[in-house]
Formats: structure tokens, sequence, C-alpha cells
């Protein structure tokens, strides 16, 4: 007790307190998102997310060069098709947008782990992650419809390249079609990284401006999770482990810690990932470019605490400058 025990002790000095350090932010912890388009030579600024472009391919060895350059272990890819259609076709072409991306990386003999995000939204013309039935009454997705197409998109993509596939279209049964289907096109040796606790969030808006993948019609509220629910989110945790998933993943990130912390503690085998996502990344930089705050101390920060929550990496739109300022 106190005088005795004075815990400031450990905070005096900056070895000291770098010694102490509960948690550990490093360049190793960070996935990037990438924007694929089609075209040449181009590099389009997304409005809303500074400092991030949809990229054509042909720009993709410099990006991947530098990349490597900063310590960044792996990329996931999400592509913007020149045709989009009611079943999402441009998804699961073999000569489709990714599919021609992560051959032009593999090209090139990089080591980065390439990561594929599995669903149809991007390349739906209603901007939805599955086929839509209307017998119904009203539009929704027909959860058993997607799954073959799903499991199509990503054999396509594990044979074009991927290392990973990642599924984040939140169809029950997913990760159990997508594990059988790769296992009997013999890719047994795909792992499966499932968006497996993606809630109905308002931070995604950034990204449907980058993916150009908004909703023509209606919201993504009957497949994706109710921002309230945290219990619910060890269940969809649970069957997607049991069905197969090899790691798993909470999305957005921020504003759901408290989940991370829990399925963590619930599978604590399992890797785990966190998506911090688009929104939260537009709300640090328009803070900064107003001087609200410090940019460096604030991002290191929310990252940090996000390793803390118990995510084991990271999809971040950061990485790039975390990795600089972490490098220093």
């Amino acid at each position: 007790m106190f005088p005795q025990t004075r815990l400031r002790r450990l905070r005096m000095h900056p070895r000291l307190r770098d010694l102490v350090r509960e948690t550990r932010l490093a360049p190793s912890d960070f996935i990037l998102p990438l924007f694929v388009r089609t075209g040449s030579n181009q590099r389009i600024p997304i409005r809303s997310m500074p400092g991030q472009f949809q990229l054509s391919v042909d720009q993709l060895p410099a990006e991947i060069q530098e990349i490597e350059s900063l310590g960044i272990p792996a990329i996931i890819l999400f592509g913007i098709p020149d045709h989009k259609d009611a079943r999402g076709t441009g998804a699961y072409s073999d000569d489709g947008i990714v599919q021609q991306a992560l051959r032009t990386i593999k090209e090139t003999g990089s080591q980065t782990l390439l990561m594929a995000d599995v669903c149809l939204c991007e390349f739906t013309d209603h901007g939805h992650c599955g086929v839509i039935n209307e017998s119904a009454g009203r539009p929704d997705v027909d959860n058993d419809a997607t799954l073959p197409l799903l499991v199509k998109e990503a054999v396509s993509v594990a044979r074009a390249g991927a290392d990973l596939i990642a599924p984040s279209g939140m169809m029950d049964g997913m990760i159990q079609a997508l594990r059988s289907g790769l296992d009997e096109a013999q890719l047994t040796h795909v792992p499966i990284m499932s968006y497996a606790a993606k809630y109905a969030s308002g931070f995604y808006g950034p990204f449907r401006e980058a993916a150009e993948s908004a909703p023509q019609f209606g919201d993504r509220r009957s497949y994706q999770m109710d921002p309230a629910n945290g219990a619910e989110a060890l269940r969809e945790v649970a069957l997607d482990v049991a069905e197969g998933a090899d790691m798993l993943m909470v999305k957005p990130a921020l504003s759901y810690l408290d989940v991370i912390r829990r399925v963590k503690d619930a599978h604590p085998e399992v890797p785990l990932a966190a998506y911090n996502v688009s929104g939260e990344y537009a709300m640090l930089k328009a803070a900064a470019a107003n001087g609200w705050i410090d940019e460096q101390r604030v991002t290191l920060e929310i990252l940090t605490s996000i390793r803390r929550a118990g995510a084991d990496m990271i999809l971040t739109y950061h990485a790039k400058e975390a990795c600089r300022w972490l490098n220093g």
C-alpha cells in the first residue's frame, strides 16, 4: 500500500516504460486493404479516405515493393469491375479484376501474403452481398442460393494466387460451404479468415465509395449483425469455428473492442483479426486535417487499443503511416 507501493516508479524513465509495456505494436501486425480497378495507369484518390487510392493492376508491382519495404506482411484485395450484374459474375470470372491483380503480384515474385475478400457486393449491380430473392414480397438476399457463387469465387481467386480467402458476406453456412468447395477443388491448403462478427455499421460509408458497392435499395441489416448485440457475436464465431474457419475477424474494431475481447477469451486458440474500417480512418484524417488531434499519437493509440483488446492482427488503412512512425 501507499507510500511503500508507488506505481509511478515504473513510469519515470522512457526505457523503463518500454521494458514493462504490456502491448506492443509492430509492422508485422498489419494487413493493408487495397482497391484495384480496371484500366491502366490509374491511381485515383478516394475523396473520403485521404491517402487511399483505387489502383489499376499495372500500379500494383510498385505498390507491393513499397509495402514490403515498410515491413507490412499482408494485403487484402477488393475489386472494382467495369461491369456489374445481378449475380456478380465478375467475382468468379477467371479473368476478373481481383484474379488479374493476384496473378500480376505473384509474377513479381513477391513474398507478401495475398488475401482476397470473398463477397459479391462489389460485383452486383444492386450492391448487395448475394443473389436477390423478391418472392417474399420485399427483396432480400437469398442465403442458400448465394453460397454456390461464393464457393465459385473462392476457388477462382485461390487458383489465381490468393494465399488466403476472407469471406465477408455473413451468409449462414458460408464457412462450411467454402471449406468443402476448396477441398473438393484440391485447395485444401488455402486457409479461411472469416469475417465472423461483422456488424451492420455506419462506419462503412467511405469504403462503399472506395469499392463502389453501396446498396441500391434497402440495407444489409438482414444479414449483418445488429450493433447492439454482443452475445450473438459469440454464437456466430462458434459456428464459424465449427464449420472450419482457420482465423476469425471482428469488424469494425474501434466501437467493438468489447466484442474483440469476448471473442478472444472464448477462442484463445484461434488467430483473431480486427478491421479498423474506413469510417474510423476518415474520422481521424478529418480531425487531424483540422488540427484537432495529434494524428500520429492518436492513430497509434487506437491501433494499440485494438491489439490490447485481443486482436492478433489489424486490417487498417493506416498501415503505411503507422509503419513509418514505428520504424522512426
